[in-house]
C-alpha cells in the first residue's frame, strides 16, 4: 500500500471506540484513529468533549487505499455498523458528541456521502429516516493516546463486552470478504 495512494474518511458513529475496532480490521485499512471534529473548541480533551459543551462528535479518521477499499464501500461499512436513524445518540450513549456524521473532505467525497446515504434509506435496511450529518470538512483532533486500540486492549470491560464486542462481531460476520488476513 503506497502511502501516496492513500486517502481520508472522517465520520462519526457513535463511541470512537467501535468504530475503529471495526475499520482496523478491514482490509485497504491502513489506520483508524480516534479523535473528535467539528465543534469550536481547539486540541479538545475526551472529558470536553463528553460534556458535550464544544460541539465536537466522537469520530474516527480512517486512512485507506482506494484501490483496495472505496470511500464508497467505507461509508456502506459505516452505515450498516452502526444506527444511522439515531439523532444524537447511538443507545445509552446520549449527546451530540454521539452522533452519525460523515466529513466530506472534499466535493467529490460530498456527492459520493450523498449517493450512498440514498443509498441506504433506499435499501429499507433501517425502519426509520437516516438522520446522519453530511457536513464539510473539519479539522481533526486526535484522541488520547489511552482511546487508540481501546477495545483491543480492553475487550473484558463491562462496555467493551457489552457494546463494542457485538458491533465488532455483526461486522466482521457482514464483512468477511474484506477482513485483513
Amino acid at each position: 500500500m503506497s502511502e501516496t495512494h492513500l486517502e481520508k474518511a472522517l465520520i462519526g458513529g457513535g463511541c470512537f471506540w467501535c468504530t475503529e475496532a471495526i475499520f482496523t480490521g478491514l482490509r485497504g485499512v491502513k489506520s483508524a484513529q480516534p479523535g473528535y471534529a467539528g465543534g469550536r473548541r481547539e486540541n479538545p480533551s475526551y472529558e470536553q468533549v463528553c460534556s458535550g459543551a464544544t460541539g465536537h462528535a466522537e469520530v474516527v479518521e480512517v486512512l485507506f487505499d482506494p484501490q483496495e477499499i472505496s470511500f464508497a464501500d467505507v461509508l456502506r461499512v459505516f452505515y450498516t455498523t452502526h444506527d444511522p436513524t439515531q439523532l444524537n445518540r447511538q443507545g445509552n450513549d446520549v449527546g451530540t458528541q454521539y452522533r452519525s456524521v460523515i466529513f466530506a473532505l472534499d466535493p467529490a467525497q460530498d456527492v459520493i456521502a450523498r449517493e450512498v446515504t440514498q443509498e441506504i434509506a433506499d435499501s429499507g435496511i433501517w425502519p426509520a429516516p437516516i438522520v446522519t450529518e453530511i457536513a464539510g470538512p473539519a479539522v481533526f483532533w486526535e484522541a488520547e493516546e489511552k482511546h487508540h486500540d481501546y477495545f483491543a486492549r480492553n475487550p473484558e470491560t463491562a462496555y467493551c463486552s457489552a457494546v463494542v464486542a457485538p458491533k465488532v462481531a455483526k461486522a466482521r460476520k457482514i464483512y468477511r470478504d474484506r477482513l485483513k488476513a
